[in-house]
């Protein structure tokens, strides 16, 4: 795997009775993002014990490709116009494989 290629692990928890709305906005999301040119993966898992707490396991090409994506108009307008006022916290972890 190319050394350059940055890992993002997020971990959101849902404010009560806004997960539908959440995972409506995240489908978008996920879409347009895995379509961007410099995007390796862009995976959604949810908790088996708490399913308001999701965590988004993402990677990018490079530095780049990661500010393209955080830049862009779907991340921009949904992520952090729509998505981040609902939860209740959000943890994100950028990371670069080791092992």
């Amino acid at each position: 795997m190319n050394s350059n290629v940055i890992f993002v692990f997020a971990k959101w928890q849902v404010s009560e009775n806004q997960l539908p709305n959440v995972l409506e906005l995240l489908n978008e999301v996920a879409i347009k993002s895995r379509a961007e040119q410099g995007n390796v993966f862009y995976n959604i898992h949810q908790s088996q014990t708490e399913p308001n707490t999701l965590i988004l396991a993402e990677a990018y090409n490079d530095e780049s490709a990661l500010n393209e994506h955080r830049n862009s108009a779907h991340f921009q307008s949904i992520v952090v116009n729509k998505i981040v006022p609902i939860l209740a916290n959000r943890e994100v972890y950028l990371t670069n494989q080791i092992l």
